[in-house]
């Protein structure tokens, strides 16, 4: 097998003929060679008016490419030593399929429901506002990703085996090409599925998945956890622990410091996002090409520093929708999603502003400081905005000019907007360095800074604000020795692929763990 890599043409790049022809020059072989190819990466180069598209092809030459296998090895583990998972998300549940991989039984507890019935209280929390604290675009079967996106592209490829992740969402129902494409996306349309049919798998080889199961105690005998409370009044003995509770779970944090399981504050980043059409955004990254059958929706990807504080871009979502998010009937909080083919009308992202302890002067060694300003930043645009799941919004070009904003265009945003100038709700530091951000990315996408582009009002999830140390080596948390803090929530991950691959690794030093000491 040999790999090939060019530039071409968009158009080009759909023609197999093309195609073809064109390897068969870059390896010197003749027209009537016979070749069997295949895509392995495709990525756009949209730097310069003539759009080129990068390819990498798997090439065998007089004979077939062998099959990608898709295929993993799933144990009976009903009689197997137990590993308990708190958090049926990315990492819960890739930590539960390794599990079956090595031998160990996992019983998954979700606070959540199962992807199924949360898409109902999702429908409620859209159309009436109503919200279910424990059942929503953060908490149930998935976690945060199943219905907020599903993007898959993750900067830790030095972390673990990324390719082996994506062959798995293969295996359980993606379309291959997340394993081609430079920025993979699942489609919030999709991982339903997907998601479901990783927990038939769990369940048919041994394993166990509980609903609407909320961790509410743990229990300790001297460095261990002795046994966990669920719902109040259920407890189970355990041997190894992994939390995998996601960014959103506090009251987690709350458990684990009321039990002086140490804890620390944690920087993440904080802002608003943003709402164009997508046709502005095709027109500004594709050099004014329009309705292009062979470009995807455009996304972006921006950053600055202002005052020495990252401003950036995050979960850009090109054909995209923004989604209530919040966790507590008392806060309102925005993210975005898209579906499969991206075909929605508007493109979203988060313009957020890093956030640190030290930027809270005399509280930096308290572990909740960073979370107690997301949540006064949360709660203030739910009492802003109505006290309902509206959110504060203002035209964008409104917000650089300090002027209130009288009427909007419109918002993807379902539970509706109100005109609510963000500097009633953000401190100087955070909208100083969001209006300079925006007057910055303007000069890198001429034409961004537009008051036809609205922005809501907080984009405040991006990542845990408080970490849960652990040693770095056994991944075991620092003093409890059968505790795994693990992805996103612990503070090890930011998004689906990462996160799957931090529950794979706990796996494996439990794993290690139990065939050293029995």
């Amino acid at each position: 097998m040999q790999e090939i890599s060019f530039q071409c043409s968009p158009e080009e790049a759909k023609d197999f003929n093309f195609l073809e022809d064109k390897i068969k020059q870059e390896l010197n072989l003749s027209r009537t060679s016979n070749i069997d190819f295949r895509w392995k990466k495709r990525s756009i180069d949209a730097r310069k008016r003539n759009i080129k598209i990068n390819c990498t092809f798997e090439v065998e030459v007089d004979t077939q490419l062998p099959d990608i296998s898709y295929q993993f090895e799933f144990k009976d583990v009903r009689n197997s030593k137990e590993v308990h998972i708190i958090g049926a998300g990315p990492a819960g549940l890739f930590a539960a399929l390794h599990a079956l991989e090595l031998g160990l039984k996992p019983i998954v507890f979700e606070r959540g429901k199962d992807v199924r019935s949360r898409r109902r209280d999702l429908a409620t929390l859209n159309k009436e506002g109503i919200l279910n604290p424990e059942s929503n675009y953060c908490f149930g079967e998935g976690g945060a990703g199943t219905y907020s996106d599903g993007k898959l592209y993750t900067r830790s490829k030095k972390r673990g085996d990324v390719d082996r992740i994506l062959k798995m969402l293969v295996h359980f129902g993606a379309n291959e090409d997340i394993l081609i494409e430079a920025h993979p996306h699942v489609g919030t349309n999709k991982l339903p599925q997907i998601i479901t049919s990783i927990r038939e798998k769990i369940i048919s080889c041994g394993g166990e998945i509980h609903f609407e199961k909320k961790l509410t105690n743990i229990h300790l005998n001297g460095n261990e956890i002795d046994r966990i409370e669920i719902n109040y009044s259920e407890t189970f003995p355990i041997k190894k622990l992994i939390l995998a509770t996601g960014h959103s779970a506090r009251d987690v944090f709350e458990l684990l410091h009321k039990n002086n399981i140490e804890i620390k504050a944690k920087p993440f980043a904080l802002g608003v996002r943003v709402e164009h059409t997508q046709e502005l955004i095709d027109q500004l990254q594709y050099h004014g090409r329009l309705n292009d059958d062979y470009l995807p929706p455009a996304a972006y990807n921006l950053v600055t520093q202002v005052d020495g504080r990252g401003v950036y871009s995050f979960c850009m979502c090109p054909g995209g929708i923004i989604a209530p998010c919040a966790t507590d009937s008392n806060e309102v909080v925005t993210n975005g999603w898209s579906p499969s083919k991206r075909n929605n009308p508007y493109s979203n992202s988060g313009i957020v502003v890093s956030i640190f302890p030290e930027d809270f002067k005399g509280k930096e060694n308290d572990p909740f400081v960073c979370l107690d300003f997301q949540k006064e930043i949360e709660q203030k645009c739910w009492q802003a905005a109505g006290k309902n799941q509206k959110v504060p919004a203002q035209r964008l070009l409104d917000f650089v000019n300090k002027k209130k904003s009288i009427d909007f265009p419109r918002s993807s945003y379902q539970p509706g907007i109100e005109s609510v100038e963000m500097d009633s709700i953000f401190p100087t530091f955070v909208v100083d360095r969001l209006r300079q951000a925006f007057k910055d990315f303007d000069k890198k996408m001429n034409g961004f800074l537009t008051n036809d582009a609205v922005i809501h009002a907080p984009e405040s999830r991006t990542s845990s604000p408080i970490s849960v140390p652990r040693d770095p080596e056994t991944f075991q948390h620092i003093r409890i020795t059968n505790l795994y803090p693990c992805a996103e929530g612990a503070g090890y991950a930011g998004g689906i692929v990462s996160a799957a691959i931090d529950g794979v690794k706990c796996i494996e030093k439990i794993k290690g763990k139990i065939s050293a000491f029995g």
